[in-house]
């Protein structure tokens, strides 16, 4: 083993901790005390020292005795979504404050029960609505990169910001995120690290705070793809509990990560290529094509001809469902209550509540799914946008039936901006950074960003690869022989 140990793999890690040439204790006080000297960062947002040093103890127990599944000891950051019996889920919103479930999401529920260990809770946007992290009720999280000669605080992307600043900062190995239009992959992206969307479905969201349920998916955000299949396969799974959850049995993703992509077919679909593209996003995705063409994968060009339409519909499908789950916070049952003046009544308890709990861009999207919904509008946007839905899906499901077994693509538009920097201009500008990345989640396929390179400035930039639903294993393969013809193993500068 070399190294400190929070800068381990959970490979890595595993095999030590298997081993016995390192005790989870030690892994999870190396953690901690990263954790605690990275304020700066503000990735963490609940600290749950008591927790993990207990499960740490429980970790080593079990290792001892020879019943050690692959996550037995790992430390892992939860991203504030994710309810957790007893400790503050939050959403990132002021209208749950003080919230401490009772019961436990499914999928940290799997977590504990491989034997990881919980750090805490992870900053985020506001109920996962952003790609900058800054609509926080804890405020931004801080990318742990920095351009070069230049001490711009740069955003860790959104809405899963906090994991992705937490893992490229070496303050966990591993951390949970949900993805609704981008938001593990354009995080990845943005600090140099592995996030994986799974397909709708593989993973449950039971007890994963709501944004939009058709869009919702959790997956692993890690250091490099192996971890992504190590971290999938404990996430993954069906639930009884989750009416979307596919009844599938989970396969060993990390055993499909062969190394061999001769004879895939990797397809670049043109409608990608966009008018105003950087030129080192232009030159990044030339380069990843290249890198897969010489690892013996065959590259063809497809059209996904509707792919104009994707944000435009996604800002209306996502809007709408946030607008009916957000509906029931109310300050009633739990959650923050505004106070009321003398004759106030439930109607002025509802609106003081949810005017004060929110946050404006929550508001925002909840007044345009409010009015998407509305009599008279209904057919002319949501219903509208669910067909144009239905037609980017069969895009995909053309380019998957003529033979291409992955799709290529740039992960973001850029590379991570500062702080403040996009958030003063029109919002919709803030919305462009979605563009690669919604129509996976409106079509419901596996899809994944590796970090690719840098730009100019020495900042991190992903490619993005799109599977075949539930094919996880193929696009862990496509990826890591990626990955390994990148050789990207930079980490940040350390300021903090």
């Amino acid at each position: 083993m070399s190294g400190a140990p929070n800068t381990l793999t959970i490979a890595a890690a595993r095999d030590a901790l298997r081993k016995g040439e390192l005790a989870a204790t030690e892994l999870t006080e190396a953690c901690l005390g990263a954790i605690e000297g990275a304020s700066a960062l503000n990735a963490f947002v609940h600290h749950t020292p008591d927790l993990a040093r207990a499960q740490a103890e429980a970790a080593d127990a079990r290792l001892k005795s020879g019943d050690a599944p692959d996550l037995c000891g790992i430390p892992l950051g939860i991203k504030d979504l994710f309810c957790t019996k007893g400790v503050a889920s939050q959403a990132a919103s002021r209208i749950l404050e003080g919230f401490q479930p009772e019961y436990e999401s499914t999928v940290t529920r799997q977590l504990w029960e491989q034997g990881a260990v919980m750090l805490g809770k992870l900053n985020m946007d506001e109920f996962a609505m952003g790609s900058s992290n800054e609509t926080s009720t804890y405020g931004g999280a801080v990318n742990p990169w920095r351009r070069a000669d230049d001490e711009t605080a740069l955003t860790p992307g959104g809405s899963s910001g906090g994991s992705a600043a937490a893992v490229a900062a070496d303050l966990c190995l591993a951390a949970t995120g949900t993805d609704t239009g981008g938001s593990i992959r354009q995080p990845a992206a943005f600090t140099g690290i592995t996030g994986l969307k799974p397909t709708y479905g593989r993973c449950s969201r039971w007890g994963i705070i709501a944004f939009a349920s058709s869009l919702d998916q959790a997956g692993p955000m890690t250091r490099d793809v192996r971890d992504a299949a190590i971290l999938l396969g404990a996430m993954a799974g069906h639930d009884p509990m989750d009416s979307t959850s596919v009844d599938l049995p989970v396969p060993d993703f990390e055993a499909a990560l062969t190394g061999d992509i001769r004879g895939k077919t990797i397809g670049i679909p043109r409608e990608y290529r966009m008018e105003g593209m950087p030129d080192e996003i232009d030159a990044l995705w030339s380069d990843g094509r290249r890198m897969l063409e010489e690892a013996g994968a065959k590259i063809v060009d497809v059209s996904l001809p509707h792919t104009s339409y994707a944000l435009p519909t996604y800002y209306v499908i996502a809007p709408a469902e946030a607008s009916s789950n957000l509906a029931r916070y109310d300050g009633v049952r739990f959650g923050h209550r505004a106070r009321l003046d003398q004759g106030d009544g439930v109607t002025e308890m509802y609106e003081k509540t949810r005017a004060e709990g929110f946050g404006p861009e929550v508001r925002r999207r909840i007044m345009v799914g409010t009015y998407v919904l509305s009599a008279g509008f209904y057919d002319a946007y949501y219903n509208r946008a669910r067909k144009v839905r239905t037609l980017i899906k069969r895009d995909f499901d053309d380019a998957f039936a003529a033979g291409v077994d992955a799709i290529l693509t740039p992960a973001t538009p850029s590379a991570a901006f500062g702080l403040g920097e996009m958030a003063k201009a029109d919002p919709v500008a803030m919305y462009l950074n979605d563009v690669f990345t919604v129509t996976v989640n409106l079509a419901g396929l596996p899809g994944i960003s590796v970090p690719a390179g840098r730009d100019k400035q020495g900042l991190p930039l992903g490619l993005q690869l799109i599977g075949r639903p539930f094919e996880e294993g193929d696009l862990l393969n496509v990826a890591g022989v990626l990955e390994r013809s990148a050789g990207f193993v930079e980490k940040p500068a350390r300021w903090w």
